[in-house]
């Protein structure tokens, strides 16, 4: 399990239903926002660890039925999106463990952790989650991919992304896949975002459709060349205490073709950036959170994302 790290608590506010716990010292590295609801996210649990590899042996584990806790030594290269089953926990050894040529399918399975992996040089997505509930992606590095990093869509559910570092990277992360797919979408799409860094990444950090509420907390935007957050069709975004730096349009509603949805930007903080923009209302949380002061966000998420920092 990933170490959590004292807080000491400074003050307690009242935000949009939900408690969120300003400190004075970094956010812990446990499990927060939209993974523990639904009966929370435990992945593999205590099944006893099996270490792989080679791909054939990753891919065997992954796809298995039951509950496994999996570990990457070294480097797998993947000849093909491989599926990972249900109550899965992945996990890299060591600071090095990395995964090429293609990414992770979570496809109709809930309870899944992913972590402490480099993901490099991926042809279609690093991590796709779809038809699926309760993933926690967490602790990870994405670099040098083709498509997502990670993309969340079809109906998935309670979902955390957390303590990532994205670089070198274009499409990083996309929250519903079509304008069009309403009927499966409304009412799902629920995911957090907390404590990332996104290192001179261009585009979807995230972009959303649907999810209402989504929740963008405390990550550091660095250098991003496009825009960091967009809310669009019946989606709900709130874009709280984050750090964004030399990043022109920090957050927007509508893109391309799809009409604006709503977004709530509050506490954040500004260092030769755009101002962003914003409408319209958000749903409530139902969890309660760390919140790191904005200001701070910088030196706590790059000290602490990225694979091999938990």
């Amino acid at each position: 399990m990933i170490p959590k790290r004292t807080a000491l608590i400074s003050a307690v506010a009242l935000v949009l239903g939900a408690i969120s716990v300003p400190q004075a010292a970094a956010a812990p590295f446990g499990l927060v926002g939209w993974a523990t609801q639904g009966g929370g996210t435990t992945g593999g649990g205590s099944a006893s660890p099996v270490t792989v590899t080679t791909a054939s042996a990753f891919v065997a584990a992954a796809k298995a039925s039951g509950a496994a806790v999996i570990r990457v030594s070294g480097t797998i290269s993947l000849p093909s999106m491989t599926k990972v089953a249900s109550n899965k926990t992945i996990e890299g050894v060591g600071s090095t463990a990395t995964i090429t040529g293609q990414g992770l399918n979570i496809a109709n399975a809930s309870n899944v952790i992913v972590r402490n992996l480099n993901f490099r040089s991926w042809g279609d997505d690093a991590v796709n989650v779809q038809y699926s509930t309760r993933v926690w992606i967490d602790h990870n590095t994405f670099s040098n991919g083709y498509d997502g990093a990670v993309d969340v869509k079809r109906a998935s559910d309670y979902v955390t992304v957390s303590w990532n570092k994205f670089s070198s990277h274009n499409k990083a992360m996309l929250l519903g896949h079509s304008d069009g797919n309403g009927s499966e979408d409304r009412g799902k799409l629920r995911v957090t975002y907390h404590h990332n860094w996104f290192a001179g990444t261009q585009q979807r950090h995230p972009r959303v459709r649907f999810g209402n509420p989504v929740h963008v907390y405390n990550n550091y935007y660095g250098g991003v060349t496009d825009y960091g957050v967009a809310s669009t069709v019946e989606a709900g975004v709130l874009v709280e205490g984050n750090y964004f730096e030399n990043t022109e349009d920090p957050f927007h509603r509508g893109e391309g073709s799809s009409p604006g949805g709503s977004l709530v930007a509050r506490n954040n903080h500004f260092v030769n950036s755009g101002t962003g923009d914003q409408g319209g209302s958000v749903k409530s949380l139902p969890y309660s959170y760390p919140l790191d002061s904005a200001s701070s966000v910088k030196s706590v998420v790059t000290a602490g994302a990225g694979a091999g920092r938990g």
